[in-house]
């Protein structure tokens, strides 16, 4: 297929795809909202409620990788035909639960299914466009994702006070509506016959479960199990002839270096939605339906501004789009630090730093570390940062989760401070302040141009500055 032609399909292609991530980061992000209001239904904790989240993320972080690498063998519309159909069950079961159990079971379904549709995320941009667009197809999936951000406390406010927060389930099956148009526009192309290597996958689920489940818990014993089943996993993956993740990938020092910045930076994306709920409930007394206007603003801004971060980066570079994303990111943090607890009005704009912020620094790792991949190494490779991604997520939400558990603290790391019963919430988002200044270094020293490099690109933008003149 010539390369115009398939960037055609692909522009045919991005807007259902975008559709489709509404939803599911709809369904991954609106049980935030709702997470006091179940926890005070089942009598449980802040760690155990976090298990809506963490288990979703672990069983949408393995299968991420896992389509991801089937994607490699098999059709991606028949994936996507398989994954929206398992979605669409676990939505089901999640609405009929009447236990806490069966609501976690109705989730981790949802997420089985739900993996392919990241994975996709990742593929079409790479695969039906050139290095050169990219930029704006990623700032396409990002403005969906964005979207699906801003409209899911909206939604699951407006559902809780109204109807009941299990009717969130059934919304879930409205993806349903693009897979016939995902048949019609992707192409047959399949890899290479390949065995998968079932074992590995298995070993690589069980050992992230464990270990997350150890930081829920607080078990060493939990932990020891989660390290034993990672040693095994490594192990497997260094023997196998052909095993889950080839472990010559992480030889691409370019590509290893990017998955750490996108596995910290992505702890940064999933904490600010996580605990923004919980202290609108727990310190401004907020509903489910008010929270969702207050967080509402800033994930509408970001949706909006996704298109214009890839450009951004197509213009101008990802580092430069790096720096501005974390800059926004940190000032939205350090200023939650010292005013959290205080006006909903002066959190709604704080808000809309960090979101942007997350969107453009999304965008920006998709791109740096698609471009380090190999044709045949995109399935895989792609499908390993969404891994890693939601990896971080459930580890961060687990952390954040014992940690609120905690209730309250004498200790405040942010002497500037305002609200005397917030200082575990200005705990956290200092934290984050400076998990996003120690982000920034580590991107400059592992991404910085060589003197070559520098030279060449000073080179090509007077060249294309003195033919725009003439």
């Amino acid at each position: 297929m010539e390369v115009t032609d398939k960037q055609k399909i692909g522009e045919k292609l991005l807007p259902i795809l975008a559709f489709t991530l509404v939803f599911s980061i709809m369904n991954a992000s609106m049980f935030n909202v709702v997470m006091p209001v179940i926890s005070k239904e089942f009598g449980i904790t802040a760690s155990q409620v976090s298990w809506l989240i963490t288990g979703y993320m672990i069983v949408f972080a393995v299968g991420s990788v896992t389509y991801g690498k089937l994607a490699d063998k098999y059709r991606l519309k028949d994936l996507l035909t398989f994954g929206l159909i398992i979605f669409a069950l676990g939505s089901i079961v999640g609405l009929l639960a009447s236990e806490y159990w069966m609501i976690v079971l109705g989730r981790v379904l949802q997420a089985s299914g739900a993996a392919v549709i990241p994975a996709t995320a990742m593929i079409v941009p790479v695969r039906y466009f050139s290095p050169e667009k990219r930029g704006r197809a990623l700032g396409t999936v990002a403005a969906g994702l964005a979207l699906g951000t801003a409209l899911a406390p909206i939604v699951a406010g407006i559902v809780t006070s109204f109807i009941n927060w299990r009717f969130l389930f059934l919304i879930s099956v409205i993806p349903l509506i693009a897979l016939p148009f995902f048949r019609k526009y992707l192409d047959n192309d399949r890899g290479k016959a390949q065995k998968i290597d079932y074992l590995g996958g298995i070993l690589l689920g069980g050992s992230v479960a464990l270990l997350l489940m150890s930081i829920s818990v607080g078990s060493w014993f939990i932990a020891l199990g989660g390290a034993v089943t990672l040693v095994l996993f490594i192990v497997r993956i260094r023997t196998a002839s052909e095993p889950f993740i080839q472990p010559k990938l992480f030889s691409n020092k370019k590509y290893t270096f990017g998955l750490i910045m996108t596995f910290l930076a992505t702890s940064l994306s999933f904490s600010m939605p996580f605990v923004t709920p919980q202290f609108l409930a727990g310190l401004n007394q907020l509903s489910p339906a008010i929270i969702g206007f207050v967080m509402f603003p800033a994930a509408i801004t970001s949706a909006l501004m996704g298109r214009r971060g890839g450009r951004l980066a197509d213009e101008k570079g990802n580092s430069f789009l790096v720096y501005l994303a974390i800059s926004l990111s940190f000032t939205c943090f350090i200023l939650l630090s010292m005013f959290v607890g205080l006006s909903p009005y002066l959190i709604v704009f704080l808000l809309i730093f960090g979101n942007i912020g997350q969107t453009f620094m999304q965008i920006a790792m998709s791109n740096t570390i698609s471009r380090t991949l190999a044709k045949e190494q995109i399935g895989v490779g792609m499908g390993l940062m969404s891994l890693l991604n939601f990896i971080s997520g459930a580890m961060t939400t687990s952390i954040i989760g014992k940690m609120l558990d905690l209730k309250q603290t004498a200790v405040h790391f942010n002497p500037f401070a305002i609200h005397n019963g917030a200082y575990l919430y200005s705990n956290i988002f200092f934290s984050l302040a400076i998990l996003a200044a120690i982000i920034v270094g580590l991107y400059y020293l592992l991404f910085r141009p060589s003197r070559d490099q520098a030279a060449l690109q000073t080179k090509l933008e007077k060249t294309k500055s003195s033919s725009t003149t003439a």
